[in-house]
């Protein structure tokens, strides 16, 4: 997981822009806003435009091809 102390670093509670999740799987903007429209990647609708904020854990879940949590259950 990434960092928590640099504000560019995003921490797990922190919604993320489709520009950070961008620069975080090295793709274009637009591909994010495709992938979040055809049920690719989870995305949050927020305020009057209807903006899309993504949660750390799904793109995490996302980067997981078989789709299962990337945090291991382990004690």
């Amino acid at each position: 997981m990434l960092g928590k102390g640099n504000k560019n670093e995003p921490s797990s509670s922190r919604m993320l822009t489709v520009t950070e999740v961008a620069n975080l799987l090295h793709v274009h903007p637009n591909t994010i806003r495709r992938w979040s429209k055809i049920g690719v990647l989870k995305a949050y609708r927020i305020g009057k435009r209807r903006d899309f904020r993504f949660s750390m854990a799904d793109v995490e879940t996302f980067l997981h091809e078989d789709g299962s949590s990337p945090i291991s259950n382990e004690v």
